[in-house]
């Protein structure tokens, strides 16, 4: 399943998606290596990103060809990430502009590692041309 879009660091880190619908997204992941902590557990920084990488896809699922950015994002470390993780992202309320989200990672056993809420405003893609040596995707966030 692919997020539709190209994200960069969401590829490095290794995500999958399993879930994109209805307001709802389910992504998988193991850290590798160098993205353990000094504690040989999932870095906080990695933990943060899935879940924040979660609610968005959990925010676009109900309109797939918009594109979102986080506003503001709240997390909580309830216990060590360790092994494979399963991050859960939910859609709670939507206005025409904002998404209002949660998000749990757990662990292969079902435990809730960390959570998360999160605030997103939807965007436009706006297509633009090379610009530099990068070709770039810009979204307006006005």
């Amino acid at each position: 399943m692919k997020f539709g879009v190209e994200i960069p660091f969401v590829n490095h880190l290794g995500f999958e998606l399993a879930l994109f619908d209805g307001g709802h997204s389910e992504l998988r992941y193991e850290a590798r290596p160098e993205h353990l902590n000094s504690f040989s557990v999932t870095h906080g920084g990695a933990s943060m990103t899935l879940l924040d990488v979660a609610m968005a896809v959990a925010a676009r699922s109900v309109q797939k060809d918009m594109g979102v950015v986080t506003i503001e994002m709240k997390t909580s470390f309830m216990q060590p990430a360790r092994g494979p993780l399963t991050a859960k992202g939910h859609l709670m309320h939507r206005t025409a502009t904002i998404a209002f989200t949660e998000g749990t990672i757990y662990d292969a056993e079902g435990r809730a590692c960390a959570h998360a809420t999160g605030t997103f405003k939807y965007v436009r893609r706006l297509p633009v041309g090379a610009r530099g040596s990068h070709p770039l995707s810009v979204i307006s966030t006005d």
